[in-house]
């Protein structure tokens, strides 16, 4: 298989939508969820985001990029407004409703793309109910990215809602059991099959000894 090379200048020469989706494409498979809020007057919002991943477990936190505000962004605006905000894993069976919730909707993406707002006693902010696996969290950091005008959330988790079926005994979610799909570019969606769960590497043991997955 030969090799396209592209430099900065490549790249930066690219028409727009081209560059747009090279450039998300080139860091790999991303997280995939629906971020539920609600503004101050009670109205829910929803919206795909694939930009989120872990930032660590002591306390637990869980980063989201989102683009820069130089238009309306209702999801942002409501992060900031209530401080709480939801991330639901986003499924097979309504991948392509949860995209739809990218559009600019003038109503609640619940209603327009048929999700049923899910809301714990715990937590504010509307949960997915048609999603397997969900995640409360509570704003404690946001950051202004100066180089491109990106924004940085940084969430606590409130409370998590996991099928007791997909827990396994070391903590580990089993996130195929969960349905919970996956997102490369900026609309290209996939489902995954796991290979194997391998021990903790030790540096003296031998590679062969690494391939055997962990026992479920």
């Amino acid at each position: 298989m030969s090799d396209s090379h592209f430099s900065t200048s490549d790249i930066l020469g690219m028409e727009l939508a081209y560059r747009a989706n090279f450039v998300t494409s080139l860091s790999g498979f991303k997280s995939l969820c629906l971020v539920g809020t609600v503004d101050g007057k009670g109205t829910t919002n929803l919206s795909v985001y694939t930009q989120v991943f872990h930032v660590g477990a002591n306390p637990p936190l869980i980063g989201m990029i989102v683009r820069p505000d130089s238009v309306v962004r209702d999801t942002l605006n409501n992060i900031i407004k209530t401080g709480h905000y939801t991330l639901n894993h986003v499924k097979p069976s309504f991948y392509q409703a949860a995209h739809h919730t990218s559009a600019h909707h003038s109503q609640s993406e619940f209603d327009l793309c048929g999700f049923t707002p899910q809301f714990s006693e715990n937590h504010p902010a509307p949960y997915v109910r048609e999603a397997n696996i969900k995640v409360g969290l509570k704003l404690v950091q946001r950051t202004y990215i100066k180089l491109n005008g990106t924004i940085l959330v940084i969430g606590e988790v409130v409370e998590a809602l996991v099928p007791q079926d997909c827990l396994q005994q070391d903590g580990y979610v089993d996130l195929e059991k969960a349905e919970t799909m996956t997102a490369s570019g900026l609309n290209s969606y996939h489902v995954t099959q796991r290979l194997g769960r391998l021990p903790a590497p030790q540096p003296d043991a031998p590679l062969q000894a690494a391939e055997a997955p962990v026992p479920e």
